[in-house]
C-alpha cells in the first residue's frame, strides 16, 4: 500500500476508529509480555511496577483532562456519594484488576494470564442471568461451555492429571477475571456522570496512594538499565497511558461493541509476543484453549441483553 492510498484510507472515520482501537489493544498485550520480562529476568516486583504504573498513568490522564480536556479535575470530589463510589472503584476495581493481572504474569506469562482475564464477559453474563433470576440463553451457554472447556485445555493441555499452569498462576488469572467484572460494572454511574478519563484517572490514582501505604513508589526494586529503563516507561505510557486514551478516542468514529470485538487482540499479541520473545512454551492444545476462550467474546456480542 502506497503513502497515497495509506492517507486515503485513514481520511475515513471508520478507518481511523478501527486502527486506534488495534492500537490500544496492541500496546495492552505487549505491556504484559514487558512486564512479564521486568519480572522474570530483571527482578522487578509486581507491587512496585503496580503502583508506579497507577501513580503515573494516573496522573497523565488528570493532566490530560484537565489541559486538554479543559476539565474541573477537583469537581468530582465535591459529591460525597461519588467520593466513596471512587474509593471503592479505585481500590477494589483499579487496583484489584491490575494487581491481580500483573501477579498472574509474575506466578506464570503474559499469555496465560491475558487470556484467563477474558473469562470476564462470560463471568458478567452469568451475574446478570442471576441478577435477572434468569436461565442463560443459548448463546451464552455455548459461551460458557467454550470459556471452561478454553480453560481446561490452557491449564492442563487436555490432561486432567497435570497442570501446565502454576496453581497460584491460575488463581491469580480467575481473580484477575472476577476483578475485571467488577471493574467493568461498578462504576457505571460515575462514568455517565463524570466522563470515562476523569473517572479511570482518579481511580488509578487512588489505587497508585492505597498501595503506597504497602509498598512505596521509592522503594525501587530490579536490575536497572538502559533497556529496563525503557520497559518500565512503555508499560506506563505506552501500554496503560497511550493505550487508553487511543481507544477512548477510537470510540469517535467506531461503535463500543466494535471496539470490544476487535480489543480481542490483546491476548493473541500478548501470546505471540511472549512465545516469539521469550520463548514461553505453548503447545497447539493451549492455542486452542486461548482461541476458545476469546470466542466467546464473539458469541456474547451477538446476545441483546
Amino acid at each position: 500500500m502506497s503513502l497515497t492510498t495509506l492517507g486515503a484510507a485513514l481520511s475515513y472515520p471508520r478507518t481511523k476508529g478501527i486502527l486506534l482501537v488495534l492500537i490500544a489493544a496492541t500496546s495492552w498485550g505487549v505491556s504484559g509480555t514487558v512486564a512479564q520480562y521486568l519480572f522474570h529476568q530483571q527482578g522487578f516486583s509486581t507491587n512496585w511496577l503496580v503502583v508506579i504504573r497507577l501513580l503515573l498513568a494516573g496522573l497523565g490522564l488528570l493532566l490530560f483532562a484537565h489541559i486538554v480536556g479543559k476539565q474541573n479535575i477537583w469537581r468530582i470530589w465535591k459529591n460525597k456519594q461519588d467520593v466513596l463510589r471512587l474509593i471503592v472503584f479505585g481500590i477494589f476495581g483499579m487496583l484489584g484488576v491490575q494487581y491481580t493481572f500483573f501477579m498472574a504474569i509474575e506466578h506464570g506469562n503474559a499469555a496465560t494470564a491475558t487470556v484467563l482475564q477474558y473469562l470476564a464477559p462470560v463471568i458478567i453474563a452469568v451475574y446478570f442471568c442471576f441478577r435477572a433470576k434468569e436461565f442463560p440463553v443459548k448463546h451464552e451457554v455455548i459461551a460458557i461451555v467454550f470459556a471452561l472447556g478454553g480453560t481446561f485445555l490452557l491449564v492442563t493441555k487436555g490432561n486432567i492429571h497435570t497442570l501446565s499452569v502454576s496453581v497460584p498462576s491460575f488463581t491469580w488469572g480467575i481473580l484477575s477475571a472476577f476483578a475485571l467484572a467488577f471493574y467493568t460494572l461498578y462504576p457505571e454511574n460515575l462514568l455517565s456522570k463524570w466522563g470515562t478519563v476523569l473517572t479511570v484517572g482518579w481511580g488509578m490514582m487512588i489505587g497508585g496512594i492505597g498501595l503506597s501505604f504497602i509498598h512505596p513508589p521509592w522503594k525501587i526494586e530490579g536490575h536497572w538499565s538502559v533497556t529496563s529503563f525503557l520497559a518500565v516507561v512503555f508499560v506506563v505510557i505506552v501500554g496503560t497511558l497511550l493505550a487508553f486514551l487511543c481507544f477512548m478516542e477510537s470510540l469517535k468514529y467506531i461503535k463500543a461493541s466494535e471496539a470490544s470485538l476487535l480489543a480481542c487482540i490483546e491476548p493473541l499479541s500478548a501470546a505471540f509476543l511472549a512465545v516469539a520473545w521469550l520463548h514461553v512454551p505453548f503447545s497447539p492444545i493451549e492455542w486452542v484453549g486461548s482461541f476458545s476462550i476469546i470466542a466467546t467474546i464473539f458469541i456474547l456480542s451477538v446476545v441483546k441483553r
